[in-house]
């Protein structure tokens, strides 16, 4: 719970800190956006592997080594000089996040049988909640009252007393597994997002032309040879014996559409506050608390519910109230109630709590033991994989109406809109809504055929080790 809080508070707290660091650091306006996804792409592009490297070192030892490593990128994310420096430091700290991300799931897994692992997971979601509120009001006092630098800072203490924590209560009682890592596979995975991340985010601020044209297809060329390269592979970085599994292939697709979709949200939503509604990006986002904290508090509840009847109808439930909540978001307009803003993130808070503690024990319940750190990072992956192209979609569909620029200053919150180009962009919002509307649906729908193929069976492996829906 407290590595999955200290990257929660991580996620949040930047957000709200891009306008300070965009005026501190001179970081151009096109390129602050990187502060953010920077991060979470190094979490995507190292997921699988640094869980590969929990298999071979032990989880434990990997998951207190990534606490170390993001508390060093914090202090010197905290001592940035330049734009290149707060980038690259926030990669630094990408790395400690996968390594405690990709391996808190295998640890779990562990530490906790089939049957009560959907408990579990409900409460990681507690720790996940309660460090989105921290990060929020947080970050808000510190960035009006300090400086932006103390967003960073903090990670310092919080992280020693994970790492103190986690030394003290954390033990191996996995077999260790040899394993490869699979460089070419990282190499040309990494090269196809970047390329056509590069070209997404940059279609957020301007025209469609022969660079961007450049990135594009050689991303999806670097993405092809990297599919290739995996059929090929003797030890993947995408396990592809796992999808034989009935059960696997669903569940991590699903995971991936719902980061597409809902992690969008907090963006659009925190766009529509701070552009057409004009207030501050601190007062944007307390209006989202009471969501974190509902939906923590049901959390534990939708795990244990998961525990008992499986995981196919929680996870398919809460990706259909997460619907709900959006098609609440789209009716917004510029003089609607702020209170739907906060009964729409109450309604989001709770399908997101009910998917996650579900979708996550069954994926760990399906892999076989051995693979767990393989399974957990992949899990990983596919959420990360989503959440990166989440940024750079919303951006994208919500500036259809207005010069892209504007949107893209509104989003890091340094400008506010008025009047009839207020409307006109609460309209391009309402567009983006009903896209991520359209991916949570796939995702339920992949996620309800799972109840065809779900062998009724508690046990994650049957005694020889072959692996079980």
């Amino acid at each position: 719970m407290t590595g999955v809080l200290i990257t929660a508070v991580d996620t949040t707290i930047v957000v709200l800190a891009l306008p300070e660091i965009e005026r501190g650091l001179h970081v151009a306006l096109a390129s602050v956006i990187w502060v953010v996804i920077g991060y979470l792409l190094v979490v995507t592009l190292l997921a699988s592997q640094v869980g590969r490297l929990g298999d071979m070192y032990g989880r434990v030892r990997m998951y207190e080594t990534g606490f170390v490593v993001f508390i060093v990128g914090s202090a010197l994310c905290a001592l940035s000089w330049d734009q290149a420096s707060i980038i690259a430091f926030r990669a630094l700290q990408g790395v400690g996040g996968a390594l405690v991300s990709a391996n808190s799931g295998a640890v779990i897994a562990d530490l906790f049988p089939p049957e009560k692992r959907g408990r579990a997971y409900g409460f990681n979601g507690i720790g996940w909640s309660t460090g989105a509120v921290l990060g929020i009001v947080l970050g808000g006092l510190i960035v009006t009252y300090i400086s932006w630098r103390w967003i960073f800072w903090i990670n310092v203490p919080i992280g020693i007393i994970a790492v103190l924590l986690a030394l003290r209560v954390l033990h191996d009682n996995s077999s260790r597994q040899q394993r490869r890592i699979d460089f070419a596979g990282m190499i040309t995975s990494g090269l196809g997002l970047f390329g056509v991340l590069w070209a997404v985010t940059n279609l957020a601020t301007k025209p469609l032309d022969t660079s961007i044209l450049a990135f594009l297809i050689g991303g999806v060329a670097c993405i092809g040879a990297f599919i290739l390269i995996e059929k090929a592979a003797r030890e993947p970085m995408v396990n592809l014996s796992l999808f034989a599994i009935p059960t696997m292939s669903p569940s991590l697709v699903a995971a991936l559409l719902q980061g597409l979709a809902n992690y969008a949200v907090l963006f659009l939503v925190i766009m529509y506050l701070q552009g057409p509604r004009g207030l501050s990006p601190l007062d944007a986002s307390l209006l989202l608390v009471p969501g974190y904290v509902i939906g923590g508090a049901v959390g534990p509840f939708s795990g244990r519910l998961a525990d008992k009847i499986g995981p196919v109808i929680p996870a398919t439930v809460g990706l259909a109230v997460q619907v709900l909540a959006l098609f609440l978001y789209a009716h917004l307009g510029t003089s609607t109630s702020l209170l739907l803003v906060v009964a729409a993130s109450v309604v989001n808070g709770i399908g997101a709590s009910s998917f996650f503690p579900a979708n996550n024990s069954a994926v760990m319940k399906a892999s076989p033991k051995e693979v767990f750190g393989i399974t957990s990072g992949m899990l990983r992956t596919f959420q990360n994989t989503g959440m990166v192209f989440s940024f750079s979609m919303a951006i994208l569909i919500a500036s259809r109406s207005i010069p892209r620029s504007l949107a893209f200053a509104i989003f890091v919150g340094t400008t506010k809109l008025h009047g009839h180009v207020a409307a006109v962009f609460t309209q391009g919002l309402h567009s983006a809504f009903y896209a991520s509307m359209g991916f949570l649906a796939l995702a339920a729908l992949l996620s309800a055929s799972r109840a065809r193929r779900t062998r009724p069976t508690p046990a994650a492996n049957n005694p020889h080790g072959e692996p079980r829906a």
